[in-house]
């Protein structure tokens, strides 16, 4: 048994040792799905819309009357006054109960300008999500399209390395009848390592598409990680008609998350300008409260505790009005600081637009050229490959030389390349 048999026997054997169970072909659904249900980004997004989720229940809650109950117990030691106006050593004692309400009647129009900036604040956070969510799906799908391409990279290379080595077999035989020299079997057999090291190069190259795949699905290894290839036509790669910019971007503004968070993030801007002009305005809140005491005085025959509870039992209503006169300027600092903040979202919000039709021309225009050069790269493909063929057959019958053929497998292999290249530029 040769070199080469007992290393395709060592091969064999280690494929069927590896358990078929461990291997799973992901989709690039499964991949997407996957990737929004763990990856870290995503789950901080969500933990913010939650977030927000509080603070508007907050916000409606705090038009809720507040309730408190307190509870006292007071002591005292040593000399004092007694009725008399005599200082006698004496020791006291009280105990004081209480409940009380508070209801915010006028506020500014604090509470409910509150209410609706914290309602566009979830909205907009929502809209963060969904915005993160597509991008993570942009990013799994770029991933996903980049693996398929160092696939069949990959697989160029193999036929490439299969090509070779059945010519190194050829001119093996040739040599063992005479009618090759060593020289010649040499540069073969050169040839078909040069062809392993591409294609080693390629394997690595995908092993470096499937780790940063499994990466961004926070998966914690790449063993047994594999892609399934979809069922593409050619025909519609190249074939697909693409609205103009402008179309795309008016109804991109419409239905993009990140311009819908801006908006939200805008209008809660305006609700927070109004908030902070609450300042200058009165605040009027309603109060009631209840409450009973117990006293003792070392010395004294007071009632029992019980029958103090009873007869100090008191309640009382009320209205409580507040004034802002002079607040050291706080309020209209508030007011300013408020309007820089809306001047920032709507700062934010136009850069955001511009982003995005940047984008959208970028993807028109690499669209257009991808279809265009892709129609080049099919005939292209379809000249080196007759080319090959024939130099092959004349290369076999001894009519070419090897470099020669080398030359003209070289041009091949890179047609089919930059054919593949220009295939997924269209797909993505």
């Amino acid at each position: 048994m040769n070199r080469k048999e007992i290393l395709i026997g060592v091969v064999a054997l280690s494929m069927l040792s590896t358990p078929l169970s461990a291997q799973r072909t992901w989709s690039l659904r499964e991949c997407i799905d996957y990737a929004l249900e763990h990856n870290i980004t995503v789950k901080k997004q969500i933990t913010n819309v939650h977030k927000q989720e509080v603070q508007l229940s907050t916000a409606r809650n705090s038009r809720l009357p507040s309730l408190d109950a307190s509870i006292s117990e007071n002591l005292s030691f040593g000399r004092g006054k007694d009725d008399l106006g005599t200082y006698i050593n004496r020791n006291t004692s009280s105990t004081d109960f209480s409940l009380s309400t508070s209801v915010p009647l006028f506020t500014g129009f604090q509470i409910p300008n509150t209410i609706k900036m914290n309602r566009l604040n979830l909205e907009a956070a929502t809209a963060s999500l969904e915005a993160v969510r597509n991008d993570i799906r942009t990013q799994v799908a770029k991933a996903y399209t980049q693996v398929l391409y160092d696939m069949e990279i990959s697989g160029v290379a193999q036929r490439q390395v299969e090509i070779d080595s059945l010519q190194v077999v050829r001119m093996e035989g040739l040599f063992e009848n005479g009618k090759a020299s060593g020289a010649q079997l040499s540069q073969q057999r050169s040839t078909l390592a040069h062809s392993r090291l591409t294609a080693t190069q390629a394997d690595n190259q995908l092993n470096l598409s499937l780790l940063a795949l499994t990466q961004l699905l926070e998966l914690p290894s790449m063993e047994g990680f594999s892609v399934k290839v979809p069922a593409l036509t050619d025909e519609g790669v190249w074939t697909t008609q693409v609205p103009l910019p402008d179309v795309i971007y008016a109804e991109a503004l419409e239905v993009r998350p990140e311009v819908q968070a801006g908006r939200h993030s805008v209008l809660a801007a305006d609700y927070s300008i109004k908030i902070a002009r609450a300042g200058y305005y009165p605040k009027l809140n309603f109060m009631a409260g209840l409450g009973t005491s117990y006293n003792h005085v070392s010395g004294y025959e007071l009632d029992s505790f019980g029958r103090q509870l009873k007869n100090n039992f008191n309640q009382s209503l009320g209205l409580s009005l507040s004034i802002p006169i002079f607040n050291r300027f706080q309020t209209r600092n508030n007011i300013r600081s408020a309007r820089y903040d809306k001047e920032l979202q709507s700062l934010t919000l136009e850069d955001t637009k511009k982003k995005l039709y940047k984008e959208i021309q970028q993807a028109y225009y690499n669209t257009i050229g991808a279809q265009d050069k892709y129609v080049s790269c099919l005939a292209a493909v379809k000249s080196s490959a007759d080319a090959f063929r024939l130099m092959q057959a004349k290369y076999e019958n001894g009519k070419a030389t090897l470099t020669e053929f080398n030359e003209s497998k070289v041009n091949y292999l890179k047609a089919e390349s930059e054919a593949i290249q220009a295939r997924y530029e269209c797909l993505y």
